[in-house]
This record gives C-alpha cells, sequence and structure tokens, in this order.
C-alpha cells in the first residue's frame, strides 16, 4: 500500500469459466496504463492482482446475482439506455449454471472485496460493461463491432479494433503511446491475419476500458452513473446518451 492508501486501478475482464482467457490491466493512480495480461485460471487471476495495491477494481462480469430467472435490474436500464446503440445487456439469472454462482462473485469473495459502489473510501470492486460505456464516452452511434461474430470478417474485425485504438488513445490521461503494454498490443492487432490472432488481445484491451471505469468512478464519477440496485446487482456505466443512434 502507498503512504496515503491504495495507488492502483485494475481491469478484469471475466472470463465465464477457467477455458476462456480473462483480460487484466492495472493503471496507476494518475490514470495512465502501467501493465496487461491474459490468463485462464483463478490461481493466475489472483497472482496477477496480488502485484498491485487496487483502490478500485472495475470487473466486466456480474458480481452479485440473486435473481433465478429473467434480467437484473441493472441490466435491464442499461438495455434501455443504451439498447438502440447495439449495447444492451444478456440476461444474467442463476437459472444459468454458469452465474450458479457467477465467477465474478467467487473472485470478490476470495479477495474480501466491497461491491457497493457508493462506498466513499477504502478499496472497492464494481461492476462495469465497457460496451455500453464506449458508446456513452465517445458518443458512438453504434457499439463497435470488434468482437467476433458470424459472418464478420477478420478485415472488419481489425478495422473496428483500430478505431477502438484510436478512441482509447485520444484519452491522454491513459498515455497509451507511452506503455510498452499498449505498443505490444496495438501491434498485435495491426499484424493481425487470423481471427484468433484478434481474439488473443481482445481480452486485455476490453480490460483496458474496465481499469478505466474503476479510475473514472474513483476520480471523475460524473461521467458515469449507477444502473440497478446495488444489493441486488447493478452496473456501472455512462449517464444516458441522447445523440442518434445509427448502425453503420
Amino acid at each position: 500500500m502507498g503512504e496515503d492508501g491504495p495507488v492502483e486501478f485494475v481491469g478484469v475482464d471475466l472470463a465465464w469459466g477457467e477455458r476462456g482467457r480473462t483480460g487484466l490491466a492495472v493503471l496507476d493512480v494518475s490514470g495512465a496504463l502501467v501493465d496487461t495480461a491474459s490468463v485462464r485460471t483463478d490461481d493466475e487471476i489472483d497472482a496477477w492482482i496480488a502485484r498491485w495495491d487496487p483502490a478500485a477494481i472495475g470487473v466486466d462480469a456480474p458480481l452479485l446475482v440473486l435473481n433465478e430467472t429473467g434480467m437484473r435490474s441493472g441490466e435491464a436500464e442499461v438495455t434501455s439506455a443504451f439498447g438502440r446503440y447495439g449495447a444492451g445487456c444478456h440476461a444474467t439469472n442463476r437459472g444459468r449454471p454458469w452465474f450458479d454462482p457467477p465467477r465474478g462473485e467467487s473472485l470478490v469473495r476470495r479477495h474480501g472485496w466491497p461491491t457497493d459502489p457508493r462506498r466513499a473510501e477504502g478499496i472497492v470492486c464494481v461492476e462495469v460493461y465497457p460496451h455500453a460505456a464506449l458508446v456513452g464516452l465517445f458518443a458512438l452511434p453504434y457499439r463497435l463491432a470488434y468482437k467476433r461474430g458470424r459472418g464478420r470478417r477478420v478485415e472488419d474485425r481489425r478495422a473496428e479494433f483500430l478505431r477502438l485504438l484510436g478512441l482509447l488513445e485520444s484519452v491522454r490521461r491513459l498515455r497509451l503511446v507511452a506503455s510498452p503494454a499498449w505498443s505490444r498490443l496495438r501491434r498485435a492487432v495491426e499484424e493481425a491475419h487470423r481471427q484468433v490472432d484478434l481474439d488473443r488481445v481482445e481480452d486485455e484491451l476490453d480490460a483496458v476500458v474496465c481499469a478505466d471505469l474503476a479510475w473514472r468512478w474513483r476520480n471523475d464519477r460524473g461521467t458515469l452513473r449507477v444502473y440497478g440496485d446495488p444489493s441486488a446487482g447493478y452496473l456501472l456505466a455512462p449517464t444516458p446518451p441522447v445523440h442518434d443512434a445509427r448502425r453503420q
């Protein structure tokens, strides 16, 4: 821990299980990128996080799921605000085996992290949603289509990844162009010729967004709001957008 308390901000793009890749990223106290990683197992996640002293952790995965069916209230609210931009949520409930319990809930319990977003001091772990965040923070007319999808060519995905890189590089506080980790990710995108080449960096890039949202929640809270009930499952995302939606 730093002399004045925790000093770093961690982002976790958490896979549903240990077979998938989990992206990790960390920002320093000023909000600049320090490092990223891609791992699989809970032990690998815990070992990487143990290297840092986080003030806040942003996780793209359900942290609290109480409902047996349907959507959580936060998911419904985000879908209402961002659905026309293609950034609505999938339903999370205990009726799905992989959410009983959710891996994010297990992560929080292992580390003993408080998850109430209203917590003003001390460490906090918050649930975030990168797709909605990118739409809201950058006034995108539609979500970026960089994820693998039916009929989506490598060339099209790479172009969307490059858009994502450019948007994040426009946030000067992140100081991405000076980061060796970022240079590695950018080079991987630019040189990608197969779907798997892009898959390998997708989670780390999403984790950078998660870490940025954790930093914003501690230092620039007005850019985000809580959707849903903190005691029953919530998400952090920007305020509801009012710009025109247009699928490109």
